[in-house]
Formats: C-alpha cells, sequence, structure tokens
C-alpha cells in the first residue's frame, strides 16, 4: 500500500500531536499495557529529533492511515450498500478534507443463504475497520472522500471487455455480480497492506497492520472460492474473473503479478508468488486501480475526486 520512497523512515515518527498518538495506541489496544505506556514516556524527543531529520516532504504516520482509511470508506460503503441498503453512519464520516456523497449502491437479492451471511459478516468487518482507523487518528482522520459505485463499475467491466460500449454493468443486479465487485477490491487491500509490512518498524503499527491484511486475506480468500464454486456450474465466471485480474495488471505496472482464480481443471484460490507468498502493491498502484487509470493522476474512477489526505496520486504506469 506504501511507497518505499516516502514510508521507510514515515513508521518511526510522528508528525501528530500526543493526543494523536494517544488515540492510536487506544484504538489498538495496548495503551493500558506497559509497552504503550513505555511508547508514550519516551517517544517525545527521540521522535522530535527523527521528524527534524526527515525530509519536509515525507507524510506523517496519520497520512498513511488516513490512506488506509479512504480505501476502507470505499468497500465499507460497497459492502453496506449491498447488504443493508444503507451506506455508512454521518458520524463515520466526517473529518479533514471535503467530505464527499456516494453514487450509486442499493441492496443485492441474494439467492444464495451462504452468499448473503459471507456479505454480512464481509461488510461488518469493513465498517469496525473504518471505527478503528478513524479512532486511531483522532482529530486528524480525513472525511469520506466523494465514492461512486456506478460508473465506476460500467468502466471497470468496459476495459475488462466484460460489455460493450454504451452498455451497463450493474454491480447489484444480483450475487454473481456482486461477487465480481467484490473480487476487484479485496485482492488489492491484501497487496497494499502486504507492501507495507516490510517497511514498518513500529510495533504497534506494525500489529495494527498485520491484523488489518489477516481480515483482508480472510475476505479474499472467501470471496475467490465462492467464485470458484459458482464456476462449476457456470464455467464463464472464470473467464470473467481472469479479464477483471488482467485489466488490475494493465494499470498497476509493466509485471505480471495479478492473478484469476483458476479455471475449470485448476483452481488458484491463494494467488502468491513462486515461494508461497502474497505479493505487494505501492499505495501509487493501488491509486492506479482504484481511479481505473495506468497514467499518474488525482481522481477517477471510484473516487471521482480523489482521495482525501496527502498520499493521493496514482503511478506512471503507462
Amino acid at each position: 500500500m506504501f511507497d518505499q520512497s516516502f514510508i521507510t523512515n514515515a513508521i518511526n515518527r510522528s508528525a501528530e500531536n500526543s493526543s494523536d498518538r494517544r488515540n492510536f495506541l487506544r484504538a489498538a489496544g495496548v495503551a493500558g499495557f506497559g509497552v504503550g505506556a513505555a511508547m508514550l514516556a519516551t517517544g517525545g524527543p527521540a521522535l522530535a529529533a527523527e521528524a527534524a531529520a526527515v525530509p519536509a516532504a515525507a507524510p506523517s504516520d496519520a497520512s498513511i492511515l488516513n490512506f488506509a482509511l479512504n480505501l476502507e470508506y470505499l468497500e465499507a460503503e460497497f459492502y453496506l450498500r449491498a447488504t443493508t441498503g444503507r451506506g455508512l453512519p454521518d458520524n463515520l464520516t466526517t473529518g479533514t478534507g471535503t467530505r464527499g456523497g456516494v453514487t450509486g449502491g442499493r441492496m443485492v437479492h441474494f439467492k444464495t443463504g451462504i452468499i448473503k451471511k459471507y456479505a454480512d459478516e464481509i461488510a461488518a468487518d469493513e465498517k469496525a475497520h473504518v471505527a478503528f482507523l478513524r479512532s486511531a487518528l483522532g482529530s486528524v482522520a480525513v472525511s469520506r472522500p466523494a465514492i461512486n459505485l456506478d460508473a465506476s463499475f460500467t468502466a471497470a467491466a468496459q476495459a475488462a471487455g466484460l460489455i460493450k460500449p454504451g452498455q451497463k454493468f450493474d454491480v447489484y443486479a444480483n450475487e454473481a455480480n456482486f461477487l465480481f465487485g467484490a473480487f476487484i477490491f479485496e485482492d488489492v487491500g491484501v497487496t497494499a497492506y502486504k507492501g507495507a509490512a516490510p517497511l514498518i518498524t513500529n510495533k504497534t503499527f506494525l500489529e495494527a497492520a498485520a491484523g488489518l491484511l489477516a481480515v483482508e486475506a480472510y475476505h479474499a480468500g472467501v470471496i475467490r472460492s465462492t467464485l470458484y464454486a459458482l464456476g462449476i456450474a457456470l464455467p464463464s465466471v472464470y473467464s470473467t474473473a481472469q479479464a477483471i485480474s488482467d485489466v488490475r495488471d494493465a494499470v498497476d505496472g509493466p509485471t505480471d503479478l495479478d492473478q484469476g482464480i483458476g479455471n475449470a481443471s485448476k483452481a488458484n484460490l491463494v494467488p502468491t508468488d513462486a515461494n508461497g507468498l502474497a505479493y505487494s502493491r505501492s499505495a501509487a498502484q493501488v491509486l492506479n486501480i482504484t481511479y481505473l487509470n495506468a497514467a499518474p493522476v488525482r481522481s477517477g474512477g471510484f473516487f471521482p475526486a480523489g482521495v482525501n489526505g496527502v498520499i493521493n496520486m496514482s503511478g506512471a504506469n503507462g
């Protein structure tokens, strides 16, 4: 999720005030333990010295967490609208930056009970992620940016060759379309948090990021497995998932990393590299996908006005 060029020093310092740091530790569940108290007691002078040595352009810890919050807003709005017909409550959408509305989204008429249960659980998790990050960030949390859950899916489907120009892809029309929409997001979330892992040295932040990564990986596994099972009766599911994977690969850079779910003869439920490890994406690559653009831009796709916060530009992958 985070480019090495701006995060190497970011985790080890903090541009937030002590209150913001306490908010994070409290939300992470360690403020009442010795490790949290030790960090708060010893962080001030050392962090100030480190911050002075870091270039002014490097983002603070809060900027990094706010980037993650933008993505969690998107996932929460997608799942909540599919399962409840409503998005996040207003008190979970305010903050710094321009608060945007959500275009599109409605309740999916699930025909399969187990898929509805999966969707309900994931929706609750994503809402909890938003609440956790907002609590961690306190007064510096960004507000929900403008989100498009309508034209963006149509644009993605057209880019994947699933529909023709002028046609519409309604991700909420049925449970199969919903699963394809979920497939777009979940793999991106896993690779995003994975990209941050080797760069985080603050153990409190690392534990929180690891917890988020684990949950996103569980979600991705559920979505990939459910789609694969659906493909047994409807083989076109496999080629559709591969087409979505190819679009992600096309916009996030020249390296062929993204993977579909397999085919009728062989499953690929856990996308890994040759070592059996999940692969990584930078923040810029994640924005290439969510902006649906291989060029360096600051808005588009699912975020028509861009994301809130200082980490907001996609990469030059055209």
